[in-house]
């Protein structure tokens, strides 16, 4: 069964709910081409079920034939495997490499902690010892046995928490492995247009939850999208209930100065991580000159990509719609320092 990390939680709810225990196990650490990266997680049920993959069909068997020790009584393990480069070309890796994997049982008060603050879009780490395979949840401000805030250790994990990366920290002679659970990625259309549909296609696989705003209820209909959550307020209002945070993406694609404008002013008033506008550069030109004149400062309207998308030379709604989410996967992963006023890297 195939599943990405937005849906682990919702698959082991699940399972729990039905009366299954659970185990996981988590990618901590690899060497050389390993097929999938840190953090990287297999689900299995005790009745056999599994979900995930940790290395893309090279070592699933033997994970799944450790949690079933684990059902019977054995204890939490550190795995380590070696993926043959043989085994790793059926995969699609140019070479061999080796993975370590953590597999535990996921009880069921860690999960309802991981779930509560998913559906309340905050976000905590999840810390594991390597040695004793003792897992905790951790966030700024929570106390915590593993690593405490005083010492070098705690620190390293501020620091992995801060920059969102799973990662493994090593002081004095300990390691832990740290896995970020975080709020879901949000992509916020404003204006329920053609590509805003084209958009919404594209946008699941990569991990967003889709949302339209638009007031227009004949615009944004549940039929013209099927996978989207409809907003039918005024963008102002609706991005304020929202509540935009720094896993939020804002694409302003109206092309209706009543919608956008108010839509631009309340994401720039945020903690999103990018703001994109549709227009050509005199359009541009035009709505910032207008923003100004309402008191929003230079460095926020050097924050909007305008014109939208990495300038692949798109010219269709679909190319457009590949362009503007490559601009902000490429936002998320590779922020770069802020435009000035009026400058452009991209397609109109």
């Amino acid at each position: 069964m195939a599943v990405d990390a937005e849906s682990v939680l919702e698959v082991a709810e699940a399972w729990c709910n039905a009366g299954q225990r659970v185990a996981w196990a988590t990618v901590v650490s690899t060497w050389r081409s390993s097929p999938r990266p840190l953090g990287s997680q297999l689900l299995i049920a005790e009745d056999g079920r599994f979900a995930g993959s940790v290395s893309g069909g090279c070592v699933e068997g033997a994970v799944i034939q450790a949690a079933s020790e684990l059902f019977r009584g054995g204890p939490a393990r550190l795995l380590s495997y070696g993926v043959s480069s043989e085994a790793a070309w059926e995969v699609g890796l140019p070479c061999g490499g080796k993975i370590e994997i953590v597999l535990s049982e996921l009880g069921r008060p860690l999960l309802a902690r991981l779930l509560e603050a998913r559906r309340g879009r905050s976000t905590l780490a999840c810390l594991t010892d390597l040695v004793s395979r003792q897992q905790e949840l951790w966030a700024p401000g929570l106390a915590s046995e593993l690593a405490p805030p005083g010492q070098a250790l705690g620190q390293a994990v501020a620091q992995a928490f801060a920059d969102e990366q799973n990662q493994i920290v090593e002081q004095d002679g300990r390691r832990l492995f740290v896995q970020l659970w975080a709020a879901p990625l949000r992509l916020v259309v404003i204006g329920a247009v053609h590509l805003t549909q084209v958009l919404g296609e594209l946008a699941g696989p990569f991990g967003f939850e889709f949302i339209v705003v638009d007031p227009r209820t004949a615009f944004a209909t549940s039929e013209r999208f099927p996978h989207a959550t409809l907003v039918h307020e005024w963008p102002d209002l609706a991005l304020a209930r929202l509540g935009l945070d720094r896993r939020s993406a804002v694409v302003v694609l109206s092309h209706d100065a009543k919608l956008d404008e108010p839509a631009l002013v309340a994401a720039l008033g945020s903690d999103c991580f990018y703001v994109g506008a549709l227009g050509s550069q005199r359009t541009q030109q035009a709505r910032r000159h207008r923003l100004a004149a309402e008191g929003v400062s230079e460095s926020a309207l050097a924050r909007i990509h305008g014109p939208i998308g990495l300038d692949i030379g798109a010219l269709t709604t679909p190319e457009i719609a590949v362009a503007i989410l490559a601009e902000i996967i490429q936002a998320r992963r590779k922020p770069a320092r802020p435009r000035t006023a009026g400058t452009s890297d991209a397609a109109g």
